[in-house]
This record gives C-alpha cells, sequence and structure tokens, in this order.
C-alpha cells in the first residue's frame, strides 16, 4: 500500500473533523477502481463494523462495499452480513451511509450481485415497520438503479417497478418513480 493511502487511513483517527473528513474522502475517490491493498486493510475493516463510534461503522461498511470489486477471495460474502447489519444501525445516519453504498458490492460478480439483490428485495417489502422506512425504500430504489446502470443489466428492471406500484401511498409511490425514471449520469 502506498503510503498516501496508509496516510489517509491513519487521519480517519486525526482529532480534526476536516482531517477526517478529506482522507474519508480521498479513501472513498481511490476505491472507484479495483485496488492491490484490500486485504491490508480487510480485517480491521470488518472489526470497525462493530465499533462503539457509528463514524467507525459507517466508513467501514462504506469501505468494504467498495472494496469489493478488489476481493477475488470473495471475502464479502463471508462478511456480508456484517456490513448489512449496519443498514439497521441505532443511527440511522450510520445506517443510510451503509445502505447507499451497499449495493456496490453486486459489481463484484454474479453471487454478489444476487446477495445485494435479495437483500435489498426484502428490505424494500418489509421495512414498513422501520423508522423513516419511506427514506430507506428511496434509496434502495436509487441503490437498485445505481446497480443496474453501472451493471449495464437492466433485466430486474419490472420487478423494481412492481415494487414501487405495491405502495399503497400516492405521493410515495410518485417519489418513487421519479426516482426510478431519473436520468443517471
Amino acid at each position: 500500500m502506498k503510503q498516501s493511502v496508509q496516510n489517509h487511513f491513519q487521519n480517519l483517527s486525526c482529532p480534526s473533523k476536516q482531517i477526517q473528513y478529506e482522507a474519508y474522502q480521498s479513501i472513498m475517490d481511490i476505491k472507484k477502481k479495483p485496488v492491490d491493498w484490500a486485504y491490508e486493510v480487510w480485517d480491521e475493516l470488518v472489526n470497525e463494523l462493530s465499533s462503539p463510534d457509528p463514524h467507525a461503522r459507517s466508513r467501514a461498511a462504506q469501505f468494504l462495499a467498495r472494496l469489493s470489486i478488489s476481493d477475488p477471495e470473495k471475502r464479502i460474502i463471508r462478511d456480508f452480513s456484517g456490513i448489512w447489519a449496519v443498514t439497521y444501525d441505532e443511527k440511522f445516519v450510520t445506517a443510510r451511509h451503509a445502505l447507499q453504498e451497499i449495493w456496490r458490492i453486486g459489481l463484484a460478480g454474479d453471487k454478489q450481485f444476487e446477495l445485494v439483490w435479495s437483500h435489498m428485495e426484502e428490505r424494500f417489502k418489509n421495512c414498513e415497520g422501520e423508522k423513516n422506512f419511506t427514506l430507506v425504500r428511496a434509496d434502495l430504489i436509487q441503490s437498485v438503479k445505481s446497480l443496474s446502470f453501472y451493471r449495464n443489466d437492466d433485466t430486474r428492471s419490472l420487478m423494481v417497478e412492481e415494487w414501487i406500484e405495491s405502495i399503497p401511498d400516492e405521493k410515495n409511490r410518485k417519489k418513487y418513480w421519479s426516482i426510478w425514471r431519473r436520468k443517471m449520469t
């Protein structure tokens, strides 16, 4: 791992929130393409999923989701349940950040896609009792849209449209349709 990347990970623990944020942004940008150092930080990130610090839990889930494209051993399948658990975090902002990134795991391969898809589908259909469930559903629609776009695969579009049509509340249904129909850039 390059020293600059190591520095970014170290800066996540810096007392300065600005330095922490800059380190976070740098790491997120780095992981848009496969990297050769994923396993150097993997186990530490898995441990952070259960950290008492909600920021650490959120970052760990997001980083692991992005690192899944750099995971030829498919560790992400083994560790998925820990990441998915963060999407139910007691702190909604932590849960939401994890949920907004988890779709990226589906870019790592077909098994990973099926794993993420099945969890997102079940969550969409059964999240109504959750706090802020309308936001959860909106994030899930956006996640499925992003996953379909980046995989260049719209084979499940009809299923998503059925999800949306199953929503009895017209206002929310319109909101979900606007997300689903919005052009990706």
